[in-house]
């Protein structure tokens, strides 16, 4: 959540008598009235006018903070009340693994381990880590020279578990290098790019381009391009997605002040759910500072997003997998706990009975055993 404040200019008379701000010196003459004319000290009208400055010191900033701790508020009670009974998973869930996996770093035995820990869950999918894309669109071989053997070890350890090839790359702005969408060749060239891993064996496509502005149509073009492409191979399309507007036209109110707001209007998540098989909600970075009201935005996006989600596209909300404490994540109040149960709050209250749904970890390598057994007993059972 970002607040913007707006400055104050403050006038300094320096210790000469020079007021700075005009560059003029008083005369003694000038100096005199000003005395005469100021209330005298401990007289009804500087009494007054020393309240009114206290006062307005308590009420401006009590002013600012109303708005913010109504959303607060609302947010903490959307958190209360009990999920409906047999909200767990629907053995639909998936899991973000690192490059490590098809670079050459991780062994046999690897695979054993995470095969040993993903057993009795309700992860069907992993996406691994097998960029960054080029920012022209294309993909070089050399960066997953491993793939192929981590898919037979997969289905060798792990029966039933695809593998998609989680695809990435920043997106230029006009500050910044990166891929440019608006350009049909980087968009050709990400879609020879998808058919090259699919020929290397993954089962899908797993897209992530940040920051992706609410309403882009080249964004749409791509997915449609993308999804002919996966359809004809019977493998899976699908993409991270930014989190709903908490409230409307939000970013639209922040694309006043930052070039790349962070949320997307409900209508264009839907555009973008009905183009693809999977839509993973990120549903973590939300800068909230306490468990109750970061509990209670997951079950608000969760609810947003079962809204214009078909019943045919499979809604993932995404788990914070990682610990970190900045202004962006408070790692005491995004817990895995917490994330949960908003989810199966949100799912309770808007279609507690759809089958197509589930949850993501993000993220393999920064998880830890209260991660893991937050999940376990929270939402598989």
């Amino acid at each position: 959540m970002l607040i913007v404040l707006p400055g104050n200019t403050i006038r300094i008379i320096g210790g000469d008598g020079m007021d700075h701000a005009e560059g003029t010196i008083p005369t003694e003459t000038e100096a005199e009235g000003a005395a005469q004319d100021a209330p005298a000290p401990g007289s009804g009208q500087g009494r007054g006018r020393r309240r009114w400055v206290r006062r307005t010191a308590i009420a401006v900033p009590l002013l600012l903070l109303l708005p913010l701790l109504s959303v607060l508020t609302a947010l903490r009670i959307n958190y209360t009340g009990d999920p409906a009974d047999g909200t767990y998973t629907r053995n639909r869930d998936a899991l973000w693994l690192g490059h490590a996996w098809v670079d050459g770093r991780k062994k046999d035995a690897d695979v054993d381990a995470l095969a040993r820990r993903l057993k009795d869950t309700g992860i069907r999918d992993l996406y691994v880590h097998s960029g960054p894309l080029e920012h022209d669109g294309t993909l070089p071989k050399s960066v997953y020279p491993k793939a192929r053997w981590f898919i037979d070890a997969v289905h060798e350890k792990l029966p039933g578990v695809r593998v998609q090839a989680f695809l990435g790359d920043v997106l230029a702005s006009e500050n910044s290098e990166g891929m440019l969408l608006n350009d049909p060749g980087t968009r050709a060239a990400v879609v020879r790019s998808a058919r090259q891993v699919l020929d290397t064996g993954y089962e899908g496509i797993h897209i992530d381009l940040e920051p992706m502005p609410s309403g882009d149509r080249d964004f749409l073009t791509l997915l449609d391009s993308l999804r002919r492409e996966t359809r004809s191979r019977d493998a899976q399309l699908s993409v991270a997605a930014h989190q709903i507007d908490p409230l409307p036209h939000l970013h639209t109110v922040f694309g006043l002040f930052t070039e790349h707001p962070k949320w997307w209007s409900q209508e264009f998540f839907g555009q973008v759910a009905r183009r693809v098989d999977q839509i993973a909600l990120m549903s973590y970075d939300t800068a909230q500072p306490l468990e109750g009201t970061y509990g209670g935005f997951v079950a608000q996006q969760t609810s947003l997003a079962l809204e214009v989600t078909p019943p045919s596209t499979d809604l993932l909300m995404g788990l914070p997998f990682y610990y970190e404490s900045n202004f962006t994540h408070w790692g005491h109040a995004e817990t895995v706990p917490a994330a949960v149960r908003g989810v199966r709050l949100g799912l309770s209250r808007t279609d507690a009975d759809r089958a197509n749904f589930g949850v993501a970890l993000y993220i393999d390598f920064a998880a830890t055993e209260a991660d893991w057994r937050a999940y376990k007993e929270d939402w598989v059972r």
